[in-house]
């Protein structure tokens, strides 16, 4: 998606784009088309709403003519109070955009050197191929860092047992858009024993795992005690069993994965399980003893650079001047994190293709906070970073936690307006 937008910013802008992309003449280990934009795991961009950090990004990033945002909101599927998608028409809608745009030439060829041509935007991914990985390596002069993502299973909505399961929304907030399946103590102590116990796909010997927080396998959640799996995927809080008239005491929710609705993802269940586990103890949920799997999940290694030794806020790297990354290849985490970084970098490599002075986002707005942050942050303990409001800088006036997500939204945007007015209309001019 990085590697989209970017390509997408300088076209749309008058800068011409040469699009490398292996696909589908070389495949991952995770995706299985060869559409740009593939989701390999949630279809899910997460909040909506400006009082969320990654809701106001994403309202930021509309305001950039994003290429992204523009197929979200084309393909947007019901999801509460987040902004959820047609997976399949999503990346449908990004490849058509690209490979019709008159300013875009697509390679289909595996990079396996990095290309002379400057200004440059790599926007690998996170299964970035090993020959090209090696190449990012000698240019940026460092070893190279990764952690695991894990994607999780999606299965038909006719195989659901709808005398078990129920819509609902957390709190009544939004529409009842989740499908929800409750859990007693014994059929969750059931379930847990086994989640723990459940046979993983290994990694090659000399890969190290290190989980992201924020993309844990649900199989790792259920071996950190009894009540973990209650406070994160399977959190009863809020939901209101419809014949009990009482909170269940687990439940696991389930998303739309298509519009029509023929196609749900068990909503945190990201997995490493081998395909048979997953079948027999995902069947132990209450309401899903006959799910149809037309997708397991998968776990896939990402890789990533440590940003903070390597790039400047820009996203143009310290060392090599006129290169450029973009995606979670720089330690952001999350599609709508990597698709911003991708704005940045092909806004920037089109400065600097127009020999104009590169654009600091400003550290108001979610995109320059987030920039600041992965560029900022201790070299030693780097880790990917998803955007939060922790990441601003502090507000002058105290406030309450909700007001206080408002007055950051407001003076974010109020920001981004005053900077887009500034130096982005000299960027529109040629020279």
């Amino acid at each position: 998606m990085a590697g989209s937008e970017a390509a997408w910013q300088i076209a749309q802008r008058g800068g011409k784009v040469t699009l490398y992309e292996m696909r589908p003449q070389k495949m991952t280990p995770a995706h299985h088309t060869g559409y740009y934009g593939e989701l390999v795991c949630s279809n899910s961009l997460r909040a909506a709403a400006l009082t969320n950090a990654v809701g106001l990004l994403k309202e930021e990033m509309r305001r950039f003519n994003s290429l992204i945002m523009n197929a979200a909101d084309v393909n947007e599927v019901p999801a509460g109070g987040a902004l959820a998608v047609d997976r399949e028409e999503f990346a449908r809608y990004i490849t058509r955009s690209i490979q019709e745009h008159p300013s875009i030439e697509v390679v289909e060829d595996e990079v396996t050197a990095l290309p002379q041509e400057r200004p440059l935007v790599i926007a690998t991914g996170p299964l970035t191929s090993e020959t090209l990985a090696n190449a990012l390596e000698r240019i940026t002069g460092t070893g190279r860092l990764y952690f695991y993502d894990a994607a999780a299973p999606i299965i038909t909505s006719d195989s659901i047992d709808m005398s078990t399961a129920f819509f609902a929304s957390r709190y009544g907030k939004g529409g009842d858009d989740y499908l929800n399946c409750p859990m007693d103590e014994d059929e969750y102590a059931r379930f847990l024993t086994e989640l723990a116990g459940g046979e993983v796909y290994m990694g090659k010997e000399f890969e190290k795992e290190v989980f992201f927080e924020g993309c844990m396998p649900v199989e790792e959640l259920a071996k950190r005690g009894k009540d973990t799996m209650r406070y994160g995927p399977l959190k009863p809080v809020g939901i209101t069993c419809p014949w009990t008239n009482k909170q269940p005491y687990a439940v696991v929710q389930l998303r739309k994965d298509n519009k029509e609705g023929t196609l749900y993802n068990l909503v945190g269940f990201q997995t490493r399980l081998k395909h048979p586990e997953q079948k027999r103890i995902f069947r132990l949920i209450p309401g899903l003893e006959n799910a149809e799997f037309v997708r397991y999940g998968a776990m896939h290694r990402n890789t990533f650079i440590n940003a903070p030794s390597l790039l400047q806020p820009t996203l143009e790297l310290i060392r090599e001047k006129e290169v450029f990354l973009a995606g979670q290849i720089t330690g952001v985490e999350g599609y709508v994190e990597s698709t911003a970084s991708g704005i940045i970098a092909g806004l920037n490599a089109l400065c600097r293709l127009r020999n104009k002075k590169t654009l600091l986002f400003p550290p108001e707005t979610a995109m320059g906070a987030l920039m600041n942050y992965i560029t900022s942050a201790d070299p030693d303990n780097f880790q990917p970073m998803n955007v939060n409001f922790g990441l601003f800088p502090p507000l002058k006036e105290k406030a309450p936690k909700k007001k206080k997500r408002e007055l950051y939204a407001r003076r974010s945007l109020e920001s981004l307006t005053k900077f887009q007015d500034e130096f982005c209309t000299v960027l529109e001019s040629e020279t």
